[in-house]
């Protein structure tokens, strides 16, 4: 598959798988940010993207930046839509105590391409029984029995 991308900002650096196998592309910001403790902002990249149809682009945070500073994607995963052509911004939140810096080149967070199904909805008056059916939230206990 191909997605082809566009650099609206010289800073941008293009996404890139860090090792091979690797699910997610890394994401990089092009400005400098400081993000106060329990506050949001938005990162800019940089880039947009062109997805083919069918196809969907998820942001995900960076596990080295929650275990270490607290630092994830507000909204996640957040969805790239295949028909969206705008600049794709990380909302960042930061849950730790001290102010979190975001230079420029730094890796923010990971794209992760998946495809998706369109489904047809249809309305209906019940639905079929199962064994589990509206258990939920911690019904199956939290040790194994």
């Amino acid at each position: 598959m191909e997605i082809k991308i566009l650099k609206l900002n010289q800073a941008a650096i293009i996404p890139h798988y860090a090792h091979a196998g690797d699910a997610g592309l890394d994401l990089f910001a092009i400005e400098e940010q400081e993000i106060l403790p329990g506050e949001t902002q938005l990162i800019n990249t940089g880039i947009a993207i062109a997805l083919p149809t069918g196809i969907e682009a998820q942001i995900r945070p960076r596990s080295g930046l929650a275990l270490k500073y607290s630092v994830t994607v507000l909204n996640s995963p957040g969805t790239i839509d295949a028909g969206y052509r705008g600049e794709i911004g990380i909302i960042l939140i930061n849950h730790g105590k001290k102010l979190f810096q975001v230079v420029p080149g730094m890796k923010v967070a990971q794209m992760v391409v998946a495809s998706i199904i369109q489904t047809k909805i249809t309305v209906v008056d019940k639905l079929d029984r199962t064994s589990r059916n509206s258990q939920g939230f911690g019904s199956t206990g939290l040790i194994e029995q």
